[in-house]
């Protein structure tokens, strides 16, 4: 599992410290000096590798949320009342009055909470919550006049530009959580991560139905070709498929690849295709569930409720009650299948030297990427092959000029790095015939 963790120079050593408790967990280090340099350096790490989840203080989060995938598990710091009161109590060993005092960024809630806990002057005490769009000018603006108003001694600040600002005007305590703090939500970041990927790993069946139509349907046809076009479709290229019944399919895969082809279980462009390509309407089902034959009696029952609608859709039944849909065929599907893209296809895989089938899968995976790199053990990861073949696929790619390498990355702290590649599949298969 990999963690991001987006942080401050000058806070590196806490967090190595909050962290040294967390096993099985490799952390990538995103360190900025400067607030600017955020959105460029996040861009990078999920460029340049796959990770679990996310850690990062709120204006980080503020300067790259754009960038962020949807379904990336993110925890957003938040000092705790624990950390204020050690802040005020730091204060009062260095020998400085716990009040007049100017705060930034800590909730307002905590504040309250804090000075009423330690019986302080609420008069005394001026704070500032946290704004993503307050500029740093308006902050450090804040503080000078709660200075000058309240005679206070000190800041307690949690950024580090406004900190540099007013250090040689008044004294500043940082109000960056401790080990303690950080240790607790690093591990919650951890097990959410976990027990997203154990989700996604959960067993699940797909049923697809050819609705009845009229006496001039030929069912047994229908239902060959909606199987060839589930065969032929990237997204289930993982999956085991097999006839059920005399005009339905049944799929098995992993929970997260369903969840992959319908867009987080929002639309299925198969079903487009089937009635496009096949002429018939199609309406499917997805269980998940505790055993293979509670997953498809689950997609049994989604998929007579997907029936029921006036246009193709798809149902999710789960096991524990829960249900999503209708799920309609709108949505882009894969950009380049055997099917659509056969022409295209053809000429490119006999110029490499690869099936037809498998270079439509490289396409799909390089979607998804999204621009990311990937390494080869991932890629073989993601099209079922061995580590060794994942090798050699990549030799064979980088041979016709379909990948390029894109850096590297210590995916374990013992051994060699991985080096990381940026498929290039899409490109050659819109150049026309003959070009270099």
């Amino acid at each position: 599992m990999v963690i991001g963790l987006v942080i401050h120079a000058t806070h590196r050593a806490v967090f190595e410290d909050a962290a040294r408790t967390l096993a099985g967990v490799n952390l990538e280090w995103v360190v900025y000096e400067h607030e600017d340099e955020i959105r460029v350096r996040v861009e990078n790490l999920l460029a340049r590798q796959r990770i679990d989840g996310l850690l990062l203080g709120p204006v980080p989060y503020a300067k790259c949320r754009h960038l962020l995938p949807a379904d990336l598990p993110v925890t957003i710091l938040r000092s705790a009342g624990l950390d204020l009161s050690l802040a005020l109590f730091k204060a009062a060993a260095r020998g400085w009055g716990p009040t007049p005092v100017s705060i930034d960024t800590y909730d307002a809630q905590t504040v309250d909470e804090v000075v009423r806990a330690l019986e302080l002057d609420p008069t005394q005490v001026s704070s500032l919550p946290y704004d993503p769009e307050q500029s740093v000018a308006q902050i450090v603006a804040f503080h000078r006049e709660a200075l000058a108003r309240t005679g206070a001694g000190y800041v307690i600040s949690l950024r580090t530009a406004v900190a540099a600002q007013l250090d040689r005007e008044t004294r500043v305590l940082g109000g960056l959580p401790g080990p303690a703090t950080l240790r607790a939500q690093l591990h919650e970041l951890a097990l959410r991560a976990q027990s997203r990927r154990a989700s996604a790993l959960r067993f699940a069946a797909g049923v697809f139905l050819v609705g009845r139509a009229g006496p001039g349907l030929d069912l047994d046809r229908a239902r060959v070709g909606l199987m060839n076009l589930l065969l032929n479709t990237p997204e289930f290229g993982d999956a085991w498929i097999e006839n059920r019944g005399r005009r339905g399919v049944v799929v098995f895969a992993h929970q997260a690849l369903f969840e992959a082809a319908t867009s987080g279980w929002v639309s299925l462009p198969a079903l487009g295709q089937a009635q496009e390509t096949l002429g018939v309407r199609v309406a499917a089902g997805f269980g998940v569930g505790a055993s293979a034959r509670s997953c498809v009696h689950l997609a049994e029952r989604a998929a007579d409720r997907a029936e029921q609608e006036e246009t193709p859709s798809a149902y999710l039944v789960e096991d524990g009650g829960l249900i999503i849909g209708p799920m309609g065929p709108a949505g882009a599907a894969v950009a380049f299948t055997y099917r659509e893209h056969g022409v295209e296809l053809e000429r490119l895989a006999g110029e490499v030297g690869l099936s037809a089938a498998t270079l439509s899968r490289l396409a799909a995976i390089e979607r998804a990427q999204m621009g990311r790199a990937v390494s080869p053990s991932d890629l073989a990861s993601q099209l079922g092959i061995t580590d060794p073949s994942g090798r050699r696929l990549i030799r064979k790619l980088g041979d016709s000029g379909l990948v390029e390498v894109e850096g590297s990355t210590q995916v374990h702290r013992k051994g060699r790095p991985a080096r990381l590649y940026r498929l290039r599949i899409g490109a050659a298969i819109e150049r026309p015939a003959g070009d270099a």
